[in-house]
């Protein structure tokens, strides 16, 4: 698909929610999750059906991370997932340069929030399908723990699908530069 083709839709998460039954099925039953995501994958990202589970995946993800219930994040991940902090943070020193697997990715957030707390929320703006690869832009303001400082930074992520779960994900603390890595300007 090329760049020209990218569908592009808003989002927004509720500000307070709770599992869903489908997400309670998917982490029960993994490998039903798996063939019905599989499914959904071979569907062109033209399909609305395809824009409204993405919307739908995408959504619930980011209110699964703001209540930190990261097994229901972990829904949307394939178990071979290679998860890349920001390069800000890398740098840094403040984690490592990546990250394997669903326990890697609570690993790296557990990390994170020795340094910026649990108080870190993504409000979603929009999503973006690439076919292969789906870019989310969010806002995501964050306070140094140790210092109370405030941080109002913007959160974009790029992630590479492999039967419809993500197999790869890079962290991007600009959406300009997420959008500058698919070929995409604001």
């Amino acid at each position: 698909m090329t760049v020209n083709q990218a569908v592009r839709q808003p989002l927004r998460a509720r500000p307070h929610s709770r599992r869903s039954l489908d997400q309670r099925i998917a982490i029960r039953f993994p490998t039903l999750s798996a063939l019905l995501v599989r499914s959904f994958a071979r569907l062109s990202p033209a399909s609305r059906i395809r824009r409204a589970l993405l919307a739908r995946t995408m959504r619930m993800s980011c209110e699964a991370y703001n209540r930190r219930d990261l097994d229901a994040v972990a829904i949307a991940f394939h178990p071979e997932l290679e998860y890349l902090p920001y390069r800000e943070f890398i740098e840094a020193g403040l984690v490592e340069p990546y990250y394997r697997g669903h326990a890697g990715y609570k690993s790296y957030i557990e990390a994170t929030e020795d340094v910026w707390g649990q108080e870190v929320r993504l409000f979603p703006r929009e999503v973006i399908d690439l076919g292969d690869r789906v870019v989310l832009l969010a806002d995501m303001p964050m306070r140094a723990q140790a210092s109370g400082i405030s941080l109002a930074e913007t959160y974009a992520c790029v992630s590479t699908l492999r039967d419809g779960r993500v197999i790869r994900q890079e962290d991007y603390l600009t959406h300009a530069e997420a959008l500058r890595e698919v070929g995409l300007r604001e």
